[in-house]
């Protein structure tokens, strides 16, 4: 199994658009949204990544075939982590790759590009995001990273959710 990170072209918009969709699908089992009247469920800052420095969407492919994608940002929230720091955005694996270590290497690809500081941030509704992001920081810092609770606004909600800061080795 051969996992890699491709940059997303300005040509494959829809593609990322698409699984985009099935993310936010997923996702609303934590977030409670529902979809609009045209039956999408939209991702507010999804042309942002073509239009923004400091914002890279990543496919991620296992054998050359569309496994996910990572959305990788220099934008983090300033009530968890003080100073200049990237943050993966959102991140996801469709169900067939899951639990193969398919993200384990996408997000190690992720860090390894951009070496620094990190923060990476979970709803705390979200129990297997929280085991899966603690596990991987943890194997890929030597348990080197700082785990902090935190309120965020999103979507017009407050949020229970978890940071976790680390430096890239």
């Amino acid at each position: 199994m051969h996992v890699t990170l491709s940059e997303v072209s300005a040509a494959d918009k829809s593609v990322l658009r698409q699984l985009m969709e099935l993310y936010c699908y997923d996702f609303s089992e934590y977030d409670g949204l529902d979809v609009n009247a045209h039956g999408f469920y939209g991702y507010e800052y999804f042309d942002h990544y073509w239009i923004e420095a400091g914002r890279q969407p990543f496919f991620i492919k296992v054998d050359g075939n569309l496994a996910g994608f990572v959305l990788v940002s220099d934008y983090c929230h300033e009530l968890v982590a003080e100073g200049s720091a990237r943050s993966i955005s959102e991140f996801f694996v469709m169900r067939k790759y899951r639990r193969r270590g398919v993200g384990r290497i996408a997000a190690r690809a992720a860090f390894d590009r951009f070496p620094g500081r990190w923060v990476v941030i979970q709803y705390k509704s979200n129990v297997p995001s929280l085991h899966f992001w603690e596990r991987v920081i943890g194997e890929y810092t030597g348990g080197r990273f700082e785990k902090r609770d935190t309120m965020l606004e999103d979507q017009g909600k407050l949020w229970e959710c978890q940071a976790l800061i680390f430096e890239t080795p």
